[in-house]
Order: C-alpha cells, then structure tokens, then sequence
C-alpha cells in the first residue's frame, strides 16, 4: 500500500493511515467550484495533534487557498509550529499528486526533514520528505547569512 522513499516520521502505519483517512476526509470539505479539483490535507505536529485543511477557491482565482497552507495556517493558529507529517489527498488515481509550488515553499518555512504523504484515492501512499518535494530551498536561516553591505 505505501512506497517509501523518505523517513517516515517516525510514525506507525496505523498513525499515518490515520493522516490518510484524516487528509480524505479533509478533501470532502472543499469549496472548488470552478476546477472541480478537491484536496484535503492533514498535518500532524510534534505534539500529535492533527490539523486538518480543503482548498478554498474563489472567482477571482488569485485568492484560493491550497488545502495544505490551510492546514499549516490552522496549525500555526493554534500556536503550533513543529510538524511530523502531512498527508495530501486529490481525487486522481492514476498518480501521485505533489503539492503545488506556494505550497511547498510555506512548508519548508517550518523545516525540510519532516514527511509528506502523497495518497490517492485507495489510501495508498507515497513518502517524501520536505526538502525532497523543495530541493535547494530558500528558507528563514537564509536570510541570516553575511551579505554585501551598503549595496
């Protein structure tokens, strides 16, 4: 049921089939009614509480909101900034399905070696880690780095 490629967290199987179904259930609450493309997402801090997020659309297609950044957005809400996994759920059974670019830059913001699940339908499963999905990243200790001064 699952190819591993990366770390799993740490996690048992039946805590990441929990973020699967958790992540299924998610993509059921979206609101896409102009592409029709549901995504749920469920993020498991360090602690072990479980976020969940849908993407949100919008007729001006600009302000949608991907179901992971809402499930980060939701996390960070609630004081929480240390996540073990997430697992991402789409209605495409032919493959899995990455996060988009926006997505995966908001989640490097908060690391590279936590895991990503990308399932399909069947509750299949596909681990990468962050860093993985965002190779060679920007992230917030790259803004501490020496720079040119007075340019």
């Amino acid at each position: 049921m699952a190819e591993k490629r990366a770390a799993s967290a740490d996690l048992s199987e039946e805590q990441i089939q929990e973020l699967v179904q958790k992540s299924h259930l998610a993509k059921k609450k979206a609101y896409a009614p102009y592409s029709n493309f549901h995504v749920g997402a469920a993020l498991r801090t360090e602690d072990g509480t479980i976020f969940t997020g849908c993407n949100v659309e919008n007729a001006s297609y600009p302000l949608c909101c991907c179901a992971e950044r809402t499930a980060i957005f939701n996390a960070v809400t609630e004081g929480c900034r240390t996540f073990r996994a997430m697992a991402v759920a789409t209605n495409v059974e032919s493959e899995f399905l990455a996060p988009c670019g926006s997505c995966r830059q908001v989640m490097r913001e908060f690391g590279t070696d936590w895991t990503v699940y990308l399932t399909k339908p069947d509750l299949s499963y596909r681990a990468m880690t962050v860093g993985e999905l965002l190779p060679c990243s920007f992230g917030p200790d790259d803004l501490n780095k020496p720079k040119v001064k007075g340019k």
